[in-house]
C-alpha cells in the first residue's frame, strides 16, 4: 500500500512539473482521439503511465518527436497467433515493433491439438511477454461433432480460467446451432463468461441473430457484407473488420467506418500469416488501407485504439491522456501509418527490452502430434455408385466456399478429379491415432495442373488436408508431412519438391519469424509448379476443413453440408 501511496505521488509530482518525468516526448504532435485534434507539446511518462499530455515538461530521458505524431497503441482485436506459424514470443517481435501493444487471441488452434495444455502454454507465455497478450479462453473445442480433434475442453476443463485476468472472455463462440437448439453445455459456457462472449456467426440474420445476441454474445468478425454488418451493428453487435491473409473484408466494410460508428468498430486480423505481415504490415496496413481509400482517420484511429480497448474493458489505454497507459506508437506519416517508434508501458521496443524479458515457455510437449502411419496411392481412391458429385467450389480470399453439384470422370465404381476443368481431389486424414478417419471429395478453385500440396493446418482440428490432381503426389506430400511432424508440403510428378516443417503441434515453427516467412516465401514458388495461382494455396486449403462457415465442408469424417449441418454423399 505504501509502495502504491509513493508511486501516486511521483506521478502527481512530475504531472505537476514539480519533478523531472521519467521520459518525456519532446516536440511531438499529439492526436487527441477524444476530440479529433491534433495539438504540439510534450508527452511526459511516469513509469508505465502517461503523467502529461501537451504541456512542457523535462526528462531525466528525452526523445525528440519533431516531425512525429503520436497515438496510442494498437489493439488486435482478434488474431490467432498459431496463424503466424510462430510461437507466442517470436509473435511479439514481429508485431510490437508495428505498434500492437494489446492483442486479444483466442488459442483454439493449438487447443484443437493440446487441450488445456495449449492455454497454459499461452497463458505462461503472455505473463513473460512486453506486449499485453489477452487469451480469451476456446470455447469450441472441437469446433464440431463433424470431426476429429487432438483434445477437447468441456466446461469444467475451462472453468479454472474463468477468473483468470489475462482471460478477456470466452473466444468465438462458433457453435450457433447449440446457442440456438439450447445444448446444455455450451449454455453453461456461456454462463460461466456471461457478458464476456465473443462472437463468431457468419450470415446469421434475422430471428436467429436475436437469439444469438440474447444469449450474451457481444461481437463478431465474420462478416463479409456490407448489408451482414449493418444488420449486426443495428442490434448492438461490436463488429470486428478483420483483414487476415485469407479472408479480407476491409473493402467490403469500409462504409461503416465513420467517426459516428467508430465506437462500434474494431481491426482484427483473426489468421494473417508471416509473408504478409512482413511484405503488408499488420494492424497499420489495415490503418493505412482504409484512410487511403477515403475513411476519415480520426474514426480509422479510434477503431486501432480506443475501440477495442473500451469493447474489452481496458479501459487504462486508448487515448493518449494523463493516467492512461504509455502504450504509445509515434509515427513519421499519420495518414500512411509509418511507425517510427513504440513505447510499451513508458519502455522502448528495442532488442534491449525483447531480451530483458526472459526465457519463453518451454514448448517442446507440443511436438510429435502427428500420429499416423505412412499412405499410399490407394489410400485417395473415391469408390462412388453415382456420377453426380457435390464439389466445393473455392472463392479466394474468402473463406465461404460455393456447394457445386457437377458430374466428374466416372466408371461406374471410382471417381476421379478432372483438372482440364479445375477439379481436383481432396482428402482429410485424421492425424492423432484416434480412428484413422479420412475424408475424401473435389474442390474445384486451385487451378492444379499436376501434383499435390498438403498441410498439417487444417482450422480448427488440425487433421492433414491434402488437395491434387495425382494420387501419388497425393501420398508422397502427406509422407512428407508424417516425416517432418507436420507444416505444408509439395509434390509434383513424382517427387517432394519442398516442406516447411511446423512440429510444435502440427502448427508452429522453431525458427524465428524472418526464418519462416523466407520458407514459406520459397514454398510459395515450389507450389507455382503444379499451376496453382492462389495467393495464399496453404491458408485456402487450411479453411476447407472448418464446418461452421458456409457452404461446404470436408473432414475427416466426410463432406459436410453446412446449412444442414450434417453429412452428405460423395
Amino acid at each position: 500500500m505504501k509502495s502504491d501511496l509513493k508511486d501516486l505521488e511521483t506521478i502527481i509530482d512530475q504531472a505537476q512539473g514539480n519533478a523531472k518525468a521519467s521520459l518525456v516526448i519532446k516536440n511531438v504532435t499529439i492526436f487527441h482521439l477524444a476530440s479529433g485534434k491534433m495539438r504540439r507539446g510534450d508527452v511526459a511518462v511516469c513509469g508505465g503511465r502517461i503523467a502529461g499530455a501537451g504541456e512542457s515538461y523535462d526528462g531525466e530521458t528525452e526523445i525528440d518527436g519533431s516531425g512525429l505524431f503520436a497515438v496510442p497503441g494498437f489493439v488486435d482485436a482478434h488474431v490467432h497467433v498459431e496463424s503466424s506459424m510462430i510461437t507466442p514470443f517470436e509473435f511479439e517481435r514481429c508485431v510490437l515493433p508495428r505498434g500492437v501493444t494489446t492483442a486479444v487471441c483466442d488459442p483454439h488452434e493449438l487447443a484443437n491439438v493440446a487441450g488445456t495444455r495449449a492455454l497454459d502454454y499461452f497463458l505462461e507465455s503472455a505473463r513473460r511477454m512486453c506486449m499485453d497478450l489477452r487469451v480469451a479462453v476456446s470455447s469450441c473445442v472441437p469446433a464440431t461433432p463433424l470431426e476429429t480433434s487432438g483434445a477437447s475442453l468441456s466446461v469444467d476443463d475451462i472453468r479454472r480460467y474463468a477468473a483468470d485476468p489475462h482471460c478477456p472472455g470466452l473466444a468465438e463462440l462458433m457453435n450457433v446451432p447449440g446457442v440456438l437448439s439450447k445444448v446444455p453445455e455450451v449454455l453453461e459456457k456461456i454462463g460461466l463468461f456471461r457478458g464476456r462472449i465473443d462472437g463468431h456467426c457468419p450470415m446469421l440474420s434475422g430471428k436467429a441473430l436475436n437469439a444469438y445476441l440474447a444469449a450474451g454474445v457481444r461481437n463478431c468478425h465474420e462478416c463479409n457484407s456490407l448489408a451482414e454488418a449493418e444488420e449486426k451493428l443495428a442490434k448492438g453487435m461490436q463488429i470486428l473488420i478483420r483483414e487476415g491473409s485469407v479472408a479480407r473484408n476491409l473493402d467490403a466494410l469500409l462504409p461503416l467506418i465513420t467517426v459516428a460508428n467508430a465506437p462500434f468498430l474494431c481491426f482484427c486480423t483473426d489468421d494473417r500469416n508471416p509473408l504478409d505481415i512482413a511484405r503488408q504490415g499488420h494492424l497499420d496496413c489495415m490503418i493505412r488501407r482504409a484512410i487511403a481509400k477515403g475513411a476519415d482517420p480520426l474514426a480509422v484511429y479510434r477503431v486501432a485504439c480506443w475501440s477495442p480497448a473500451r469493447h474489452f474493458g481496458l479501459s487504462d489505454r486508448g487515448l493518449i491522456a494523463p493516467g492512461y497507459r504509455a502504450d504509445i506508437v509515434l509515427l513519421s506519416d499519420l495518414e500512411k501509418c509509418r511507425v517510427a517508434k513504440v513505447l510499451k508501458n513508458g519502455r522502448l521496443v528495442n532488442d534491449a527490452l525483447f531480451a530483458a524479458r526472459g526465457a519463453a515457455p518451454d514448448p517442446s510437449e507440443f511436438l510429435h502430434s502427428v500420429r499416423l502411419g505412412k499412405v499410399s496411392a490407394e489410400t485417395f481412391r473415391v469408390i462412388s455408385s453415382k456420377a453426380e458429385t457435390p464439389v466445393i467450389g473455392i472463392r479466394e480470399l474468402s473463406l465461404i466456399t460455393d456447394h457445386l453439384e457437377l458430374e466428374l470422370p466416372f466408371d461406374g465404381a471410382e471417381k476421379r478429379c478432372a483438372p482440364e476443368l479445375d477439379i481436383a481431389k481432396i482428402a482429410v486424414l485424421e492425424r492423432y491415432g484416434k480412428n484413422g478417419n479420412i475424408g475424401l471429395g473435389f474442390v474445384k478453385g486451385f487451378g492444379l495442373r499436376s501434383g499435390a500440396i498438403a498441410s498439417s493446418v487444417g482450422h480448427d482440428s488440425h487433421n492433414l488436408c491434402v488437395v491434387g490432381v495425382s494420387d501419388s503426389d497425393m501420398a508422397l506430400a502427406v509422407n512428407a508431412l508424417i516425416e517432418s511432424g507436420g507444416g505444408f508440403s509439395v509434390a509434383n510428378r513424382g517427387e517432394v519438391l519442398d516442406v516447411l516443417p511446423l512440429p510444435l503441434g502440427g502448427l508452429l515453427s522453431l525458427h524465428d519469424f524472418a526464418s519462416v516467412e523466407q520458407e514459406l516465401r520459397r514454398i510459395h514458388a515450389s507450389v507455382k509448379a503444379t499451376g496453382c495461382p492462389l495467393e495464399t494455396p496453404f491458408l485456402q486449403l487450411a479453411f476447407l476443413p472448418l464446418p461452421v462457415i458456409p457452404f461446404l465442408r470436408l473432414t475427416d469424417r466426410g463432406m459436410v453440408d453446412v446449412a444442414k449441418f450434417d453429412f452428405i454423399g460423395v
